[in-house]
């Protein structure tokens, strides 16, 4: 084998060894990776029934109900557009109550409810998840609060 044959077959299986190692990361990456929805686009998405996402919008008022146990939460998370049902077993962040902005991640199951394994509620009066506060902008619904005036002018 000449010399030049030799470099041409190293660097082809150097090449070769480089794109199985990027392909390794790329399905690696992919089992982790979650989409985030609204309500509303979920009602134009598919879905697979064991596909995890995360749903992020307002818990709507008067939707919450709760297990005679106490650890099953039935609620309805909504963009002001569409809202979707939503059950959870397990503690709920102690912020976590109607008209607030929360972000849950699970699957949607084949009757239209979305089972989330994980919520998470907003940590203070002024904090949105990002997503949320697209997702409603993008609704049109939701606005941010103006700046408040200082008290020395």
């Amino acid at each position: 084998m000449t010399r030049k044959r030799r470099r041409l077959v190293f660097v082809l299986s150097g090449l070769t060894a480089l794109g199985l190692a990027a392909l390794l990361i790329l399905s690696a990456l992919e089992e982790n990776l979650v989409f985030f929805y609204s309500p509303s686009d979920l009602q134009t998405k598919t879905i697979g029934a064991e596909e995890r996402i995360r749903i992020g919008g307002l818990v709507e008022e008067e939707s919450l109900t709760r297990s005679s146990d106490g650890l099953e939460v039935n609620f309805r998370v909504t963009d002001l557009r569409t809202s979707l049902a939503v059950r959870y077993r397990g503690l709920l962040p102690d912020l976590f109550r109607e008209g607030q902005g929360i972000v849950a991640e699970g699957h949607l199951q084949a009757d239209g409810v979305f089972l989330a394994s994980e919520v998470l509620a907003k940590h203070d009066e002024t904090y949105m998840p990002p997503e949320v506060a697209r997702a409603l902008k993008k609704s049109g619904h939701w606005q941010e609060d103006p700046p408040e005036e200082s008290e020395a002018e």
